[in-house]
């Protein structure tokens, strides 16, 4: 739910939902005040013979706040989704108001027509009510189309970039102790998967369709393993397999050392996520990679990507375990948007 509402205009959504509800309980409330003046039945079309079809006052009622409510929401609502181009809100959004408006003024023309009257047959459509509400509707739905603010407004992520920018402002030294990296096998890697599972998921799905699906998204599989973001800050560390699954999620007070080193995956048991006795790792490839010590005893080696951001990982590793072994202040509880 909360993922929908992000997505959504949440004034215009409100104002959606809510404007034709109000207009509708306006004009059923105003139908009833000239209830008294109305014949029984009401006439819903006239015929150039004089003729007309009758309804019951109920039903011209309900029916017209009914289709009040229902066309507005049509119209109106396909300007909440932050999703669609801002024109195209910015007309909806004029658009539903003039529809609402308009099919309220028809509405009422034909009640105001028939006031007085023992017969609706001798009925008309008052053409000054007609006229005066749909030159209304125009110009409000214009008007509408023109400041309606179809722009983003503030969401959860300015909150949390707000709190990141005070965060760093009261403390300099934030920015210097975050990074967060992905790091990926080599591209050949990836295409020696591609040529050791599509060319034979094609001929095996030749004979067994469902088959050679299966083979390909294995490999897809196999691929996302090869993929993982990396983020340290004053936190801790915490490693994302194909930058979703949380694999290792290490406090910064649990961490006793961490050093940039070139390391062979098959010392830690491959490529991927692996864990073995008291040593767990995350490598992509053999190459820069950052050794991290834990105060149980416990070692992590993570790939580094370059040699660079290896290096760039250690040290910040190494300076918020100091800084949480000293007892420094809390970490503010913010991440980067």
């Amino acid at each position: 739910m909360g993922k929908l509402l992000d997505s959504v205009d949440a004034r215009a959504l409100r104002f959606a939902v809510g404007f034709p509800v109000v207009l509708a309980a306006a004009f059923v409330y105003c139908a009833f005040l000239l209830r008294p003046d109305l014949p029984e039945p009401l006439a819903v079309q006239w015929t150039d013979s004089g003729g007309a079809a009758f309804a019951p006052f109920g039903a011209y009622v309900g029916a017209g706040a009914a289709g009040i409510i229902v066309s507005g929401w049509l119209v109106l609502l396909q300007a909440a989704p932050l999703s669609r181009p801002v024109l195209m809100r910015r007309i909806m959004m004029g658009a539903g108001l003039f529809l609402s408006l308009f099919i309220t003024s028809a509405l009422a023309a034909g009640l105001i027509g028939q006031t007085g009257l023992a017969d609706a047959r001798q009925s008309h459509v008052d053409m000054t009510v007609l006229a005066l509400g749909s030159g209304a509707a125009v110009s409000l739905g214009v008007t509408m189309a023109m400041v309606y603010k179809a722009d983003r407004q503030w969401s959860p992520d300015d909150d949390r970039a707000l709190q990141v920018a005070i965060a760093r402002e009261l403390d300099p030294d934030l920015a210097r102790d975050s990074i967060r990296l992905w790091v990926h096998a080599r591209s050949s890697v990836f295409v020696m998967i591609a040529i050791a599972s599509l060319f034979p998921a094609a001929l095996i799905a030749v004979v067994v369709p469902w088959l050679g699906i299966l083979l390909v998204i294995l490999a897809l599989l196999g691929a996302a393993f090869l993929f993982a973001r990396v983020r340290a800050d004053r936190r801790g560390l915490k490693v994302l397999l194909a930058g979703v699954v949380p694999v290792m999620d290490v406090p910064a007070g649990a961490i006793s050392d961490a050093s940039a080193a070139d390391v062979r995956a098959a010392d830690y048991g491959g490529w991927g996520y692996r864990h073995h006795g008291g040593t767990a790792a995350m490598l992509v490839g053999s190459g820069p990679a950052v050794v991290v010590s834990k105060t149980d005893g416990q070692r992590l080696a993570v790939s580094g990507g370059s040699q660079a951001s290896a290096a760039r990982l250690a040290e910040v590793l190494t300076r918020v375990a100091a800084r949480a072994r000293g007892g420094g202040p809390p970490p503010p509880d913010v991440r980067n948007p």
